[in-house]
């Protein structure tokens, strides 16, 4: 270990912090869980700007023997794919910290301290370099957000937290046999880096692939394994809604594309129609099981289904737009599915329900409140000039590239999110309401403008300048890929040269016509990634 150990202090400060939160007095407990939230995201800005966007090297690498008999180590690092979903993370954290602060009365500590520990877990699970490491980190998320939903959530708390616990745990125990056999397959070494670069039977690839997609396919969740989030979400309270689906939806996405692609690559161009077929499925029920809905919090699950099945279809893509693209995504949705749940919590503690029938022309009443709503939602819908329009076009681009075909159905899924979109904001924003309940509501506070400003600010940032995101991320996508389609490093090194003179090579004797081959044409992949190519 070399270096000041940023990842270290990023991942055991929320720890400490949640240890602290029990010698305070009761009335110092948000406060200090604030500062401890805080303290981590601006911590973590300073590997924003000290990444080296032109290296697809592991940086800010941290490794200390842990196990040296199982060749278990205590190893970090991060790359331009883990950078901004750990940055993402931590901006998020304390607007829960924010939002929870009237809304949790009961046991605050043992919430705050539950928040400050999924914050650890979450932060390690990007970091971790060591299967081992990995494996606690995944597991240990589960306890938290277990408790989150069974002790802090709504009527049937008890039946979505079990739910919940019962799916991941399945998906994680066959998680953890696939990491032994990588074990043994791998010689014997659990260092995430090493596997990455050995190569496997296709037999056990695929069983491999399966393995890892029972873990990851129910994390995100795909469909057919996403019944368990409806019911989360809904009984969670607002600050477990907020860390469900903006981090820990991202962890499933984020386990396809470290471990699934790069170290199983035969199985998964094996299995891309599959990926395909399941996330173009996503993408359209979702969409319209969203517009079945008059919960505003399963709207809000449903639309949550269907724009994850956008990143899995860029990340099978194997192409530079359409796994940027599903990366940015990954950011994006987090972002503005996260401001719409801090929208429906705040709401609900103003009217005690989250029916949209009972929350409906909220302009008056509420003017400020309703632009962050109306910001928000068109922001999921994609609009131009908003952060989801860039995820979701470049990976459409890939998908084009892909197949025709499947860009077209996937473009449904825009369409169906315009619609019910619209109409909520239509009648929670925009309708009627009833006269008894205008003089009730107040509008947005200081304390829940500092929770949704931030948000905004990124929406509009990622949505204008994009550049910087992608950047930082393009040299890490691009060692993806030449693992999955190990040709596409060497063309794309032979398209940066200038192509070779062939008539000079020859003798001057011999006329042999120039075929289209033997000049390569730029492809449209660099001609897209150009702007921002390292």
């Amino acid at each position: 270990m070399s270096g000041f150990p940023w990842l270290t202090v990023l991942i055991f400060l929320p720890l400490i912090g949640a240890t602290v939160l029990f010698t305070v007095k009761d009335a110092s407990v948000r406060l200090v869980a604030l500062g401890v939230t805080v303290a981590d995201f601006l911590i973590s800005l300073p590997l924003w700007w000290l990444f080296d966007a032109s290296s697809d090297r592991m940086q800010f690498v941290e490794s200390v023997g842990w196990i040296p008999s199982l060749s278990i180590k205590y190893q970090l690092g991060l790359d331009g794919i883990s950078l901004p979903l750990i940055i993402m993370t931590t901006i998020l954290m304390p607007l829960c910290i924010l939002v929870s602060w009237h809304a949790i009365e009961t046991r605050v500590r043992s919430f705050m301290a539950v928040l400050l520990i999924m914050e650890s877990a979450m932060i390690g699970v990007f970091c971790a370099l060591d299967f081992v490491l990995f494996y606690v980190f995944w597991e240990a998320m589960l306890i938290p957000m277990y408790l989150l939903i069974g002790v802090w959530g709504g009527p049937n708390r008890l039946y979505a937290a079990i739910k919940f616990f019962l799916y991941t745990l399945a998906g994680s125990v066959l998680l953890l046999v696939a990491i032994l056999v990588l074990y043994f397959q791998g010689g014997h070494t659990f260092d995430i880096l090493e596997l990455s670069q050995r190569t496997y039977g296709p037999a056990l690839q695929i069983w491999l692939f399966f393995a890892f997609f029972a873990a990851f396919a129910v994390k995100v969740p795909m469909f057919p394994f996403h019944t368990w989030l409806p019911d989360a979400h809904v009984e969670a309270p607002t600050a477990g809604s907020v860390i469900l689906a903006s981090v820990l939806l991202k962890m499933g996405t984020y386990g396809f594309l470290r471990f699934s692609l790069p170290m199983l690559p035969d199985a998964s161009r094996l299995f891309t129609p599959l990926m395909v077929i399941l996330s173009i499925v996503a993408i359209i029920y979702g969409a319209y099981m969203a517009l079945a809905q008059a919960d505003l919090k399963k709207l809000i699950a449903y639309s949550s289904v269907s724009h994850m099945g956008f990143v899995t279809l860029g990340l099978f893509m194997f192409n530079i737009q359409g796994i940027e693209g599903a990366v940015l995504q990954m950011v994006n949705h987090g972002i503005t599915t996260g401001g719409l749940f801090l929208c429906v919590g705040m709401i609900y503690e103003r009217t005690h329900s989250r029916q949209i029938a009972d929350n409906i022309g909220l302009t008056k009443p509420m003017p400020r409140y309703a632009t962050f709503l109306v910001i928000f939602a068109l922001s999921s819908l994609g609009l131009p000039g908003t952060n989801s329009f860039v995820g979701e076009f470049m990976v459409l681009v890939g998908a084009f590239l892909w197949s025709k075909i499947a860009a077209a159905l996937a473009s449904l899924g825009i369409i169906l999110a315009a619609t019910y979109l619209l109409w909520m904001i239509q009648r929670v924003a925009f309708g009627v309401p009833a006269a008894h309940i205008l003089p009730k509501l107040r509008d947005v506070n200081l304390r829940e403008m500092v929770a949704l400003v931030p948000l905004v600010v990124l929406i509009f940032w990622i949505g204008l300048f994009p550049n910087p995101a992608l950047t930082r991320m393009h040299t890490s996508v691009e060692k993806v890929i030449a693992r999955v389609v190990p040709a596409s490093q060497e063309t794309a090194s032979a398209l940066r040269q200038p192509a070779p003179s062939t008539r000079r090579a020859l003798p001057t004797d011999v006329d042999v016509p120039i075929s289209r081959e033997e000049t390569p044409a730029p492809r449209f992949a660099d001609i897209a990634t150009k702007e921002h190519r390292p």
